[in-house]
């Protein structure tokens, strides 16, 4: 086994362990306080006949949403945990093209049969992944022209008292999350890099980032 597919294994074994348990209550928990993934979905301005691929799709929540407020899109999901693909699979029952893959490191044709995609989506992910500023590359990669990236993730949370920002990061590290300080900039790298248009919102308090990439 190489090493780079021996780290993909780690990381995916990791991940299991992490949501085998949770991943039956993960979407009611989790509601709490993973702000921004509706706001993410409201902006995705989809048309009919789009395809759209969530990187880290988890239990299939925001694609079941994806699907509910953008009707006629092709869904298109895949995570490296196959545990939560099967909270996916149970919520989503075949409306999507769900698939077991690293985000660091796929291959859009091989893996569902297109080239690139209208829209691509990765919530909350990038700061469970070791490699993520190769998996922030892959998703702007997998972008079809004309396409956009759409990320929200934790923020500084400068706005929060020190004390709540001390607990909330403590609290995350629990989950093998770190929050992703330098996204913006890493984006700025990717957008220079491709010739792709760029926004970086901040959500409230700076709980969370948002960033929109889109190839011309």
């Amino acid at each position: 086994m190489t090493g780079e597919i021996a780290r993909v294994a780690d990381h995916g074994a990791l991940m299991d362990q992490v949501y085998r348990g949770q991943r039956h209550i993960y979407d009611a928990t989790r509601k709490y306080f993973l702000f921004g993934r509706d706001r993410l979905i409201e902006e995705l301005d989809c048309r009919p006949g789009q395809a759209v691929l969530e990187v880290g799709c988890g239990t299939g929540r925001n694609l079941h949403r994806i699907g509910r407020r953008w009707p006629g899109v092709a869904l298109h999901g895949l995570d490296i945990s196959g545990e939560m693909l099967k909270s996916a699979d149970a919520r989503l029952r075949g409306s999507a093209h769900l698939t077991l893959a690293d985000a660091a490191a796929f291959e859009p044709l091989s893996l569902f049969g297109r080239d690139g995609f209208d829209r691509v989506v990765v919530s909350f992910t990038l700061s469970m992944i070791p490699e993520w500023e190769a998996a922030l590359a892959q998703a702007a990669r997998a972008l079809a022209p004309g396409g956009s990236l759409h990320v929200v993730d934790f923020g500084d949370l400068r706005g929060l008292p020190s004390p709540a920002r001390k607990a909330l990061r403590g609290w995350l590290t629990h989950f093998h999350v770190t929050p992703r300080l330098t996204l913006g900039l890493e984006a700025v790298n990717v957008a220079a890099a491709s010739g792709m248009g760029l926004t970086a919102p901040r959500g409230p308090l700076g709980y969370y980032q948002i960033v929109r990439l889109t190839r011309r």
